[in-house]
């Protein structure tokens, strides 16, 4: 029997504006800036990461900021709200940080169990805060705007709207490992790995939701966990059993990634865990500079000439 995937890696999602971006995840959420970087497929835009103070996986937000790209819109087929952990006492704090920064909220509000607060990013991107006693464990960015006792911990679950749950429950449970760890309403909740914090998905089922358009404030990926390479190769042999179209290993430098959909349409990755952001920049200097990988340094003037300029955020040292 394969072992399933250990929980969440990374979520990859679409914005407008590469600095708008910049200053509401780092100014505002507080978050780690781990590297700027562009997009391999496509380097004439930036790919920006997000994280604790070293990128662990489970705590990872990137985003492609495609300039003059269309709004996309939520609905069936993709993941429509990334949650992040934070302690329960944190959440007032919150809700006034963010009232304070112009950012309406929903909630907070009981779900399964957990007190959650709902919001959007300046693009619409669904967001929420969800408050439990694991993220004491969990280490947070504390050189950054939020005081160390209110940080961000790293994930706490996404959520995948889907018209047939059976189709994608079967993707998460039989070919990668996840298990059904609860139900409320409409919502079933599945957790992979050791369990908590970091490693849940939510499903929505609602056959009757209109289908969602991936593109500017939606996730563009949701990406899980793997232990190596030894450990992705069987994983990825599940899901060729499972008859999905999955893509061979493709090198993102900072990890190894395959891609497939699965039966609703979201597009899945499995990412290792290794060899990490600090493979060509310093834990202190992650996110200083542009990065790119080996095979396009040879073109970095040509690719620092198209990119749009953009400010960097600056640590606060205690």
């Amino acid at each position: 029997m394969v072992n399933g995937v250990l929980g969440l890696h990374h979520v990859t999602s679409i914005s407008s504006d590469p600095q708008k971006t910049l200053d509401f995840y780092t100014k505002i959420l507080g978050l780690h800036l781990i590297k700027l970087t562009v997009n391999y497929d496509d380097p004439s835009t930036y790919h920006v990461y997000f994280g604790d103070e070293i990128g662990r996986p489970g705590t990872v937000l990137t985003f492609f900021p495609w300039l003059g790209q269309p709004k996309g819109h939520k609905g069936t087929g993709q993941a429509t709200n990334t949650s992040f952990s934070i302690l329960p006492g944190s959440m007032s704090y919150w809700q006034d940080r963010l009232k304070s920064h112009g950012v309406p909220t929903l909630g907070p509000s009981r779900r399964l169990g957990d007190t959650v607060l709902s919001f959007e990013d300046h693009d619409r991107q669904g967001l929420e805060l969800v408050g439990n006693e694991e993220a004491e464990e969990r280490a947070g960015w504390t050189q950054g705007s939020v005081p160390k006792e209110h940080a961000i911990k790293g994930f706490h679950s996404v959520t995948l709207l889907e018209e047939v749950l059976e189709r994608t429950e079967t993707v998460l449970v039989d070919t990668l490992g996840f298990r059904q760890i609860g139900e409320e309403e409409d919502r079933f909740r599945y957790e992979a790995g050791k369990g908590g914090a970091g490693t849940i998905v939510d499903i929505l089922a609602r056959p009757k939701a209109q289908r969602g358009f991936v593109s500017v404030g939606t996730v563009h990926h949701v990406a899980f966990r793997s232990s190596d390479d030894a450990h992705q190769k069987d994983l990825r042999q599940e899901v060729v059993k499972a008859d999905l179209n999955v893509t061979p290993v493709i090198n993102r430098n900072y990890f190894h990634s395959i891609y497939f959909r699965e039966h609703g349409g979201v597009l899945f990755e499995v990412a290792t865990d290794q060899p990490g952001f600090a493979i060509d920049e310093s834990p202190e200097q992650l996110g200083t500079s542009l990065a790119l990988p080996p095979w396009l340094e040879n073109s970095r003037r040509e690719i620092e000439r198209k990119l749009p300029p953009v400010s960097l955020p600056r640590r606060i040292v205690a």
